[in-house]
């Protein structure tokens, strides 16, 4: 096995949303096996105006529950989202309508796409940094680590990482890979180079896993946070990546 060090960064904070879990003390019950996961719908946050409020679907309710501890209104950093579907209902939801010969509105239509959600979260929190959108595809969560850590390199103080996504229908076949996850989840991470929080170490190994994308690779991430183990690695296919807690 051949290891490859990408980069060292800090995680200066985080927060997770997930049916039925609201902060980082339910998580922590969630990792010991104290706490399950329930239908819980994501509220919506304070921080989003009444005239968005509407706007957002159950997937945005739980990124915005789970970045809203991470950044505050008018803040101005980088951020790079994550999601292997996006708003895969929406977009069933439209392709039923013109099936069934009925009007798309743009409205529909421009929240159904893979960045929709990020452009929301522009506006609520005013950011007006640069945001990247990306689907990670068999790569999982890994992706955005390294476009997160790209920008870093570049000179930012801070970058926030969104990685979300939610159980796919039926409609779609998921066989033979392990894309779905049972519960939406959203995550946040808020990384730097240098400062408080928890130092991380991100390499590239030749090991080959299959641990499924990102939905489910979210769930493994935050176990990890939260237990004793110094290191995780994850993959889907010929090579893997590791996190490593220094």
């Amino acid at each position: 096995m051949t290891e490859s060090i990408v980069s060292s960064f800090v995680l200066s904070k985080w927060n997770a949303w997930a049916s039925g879990i609201n902060d980082i003390d339910d998580w922590l019950n969630w990792s010991k096996k104290d706490l399950a996961l329930q239908q819980e719908k994501a509220v919506i946050p304070d921080s989003v105006p009444k005239m968005l409020q509407r706007r957002l679907s159950p997937l945005a309710k739980a990124v915005f529950n789970s970045a809203n501890k991470c950044i505050v209104t008018g803040e101005q950093i980088p951020t790079v989202f994550s999601s292997a579907h996006g708003e895969i209902y929406k977009s069933l939801e439209m392709l039923k309508a013109i099936q069934a010969d009925d009007e798309v509105s743009p409205t529909a239509f421009s929240l159904s796409v893979h960045n929709a959600i990020a452009g929301l979260f522009s506006i609520v929190y005013s950011n007006q940094q640069e945001i990247t959108v990306i689907a990670p595809g068999q790569e999982g969560i890994a992706p955005a680590f390294i476009e997160g850590l790209g920008i870093l390199q570049e000179g930012a103080d801070a970058v926030l990482l969104v990685l979300y996504d939610e159980p796919i229908a039926d409609f779609y076949p998921v066989s033979p890979f392990n894309l779905n996850a049972d519960k939406t989840c959203a995550l946040t991470l808020r990384i730097a180079l240098t400062g408080e929080g928890l130092p991380l170490q991100f390499s590239r190994s030749s090991m080959t896993r299959d641990d499924g994308e990102l939905p489910i690779q979210l769930f493994a991430f935050i176990r990890f946070l939260l237990a004793e183990d110094r290191s995780l690695s994850l993959g889907n296919g010929e090579h893997s990546w590791r996190w490593q807690k220094l």
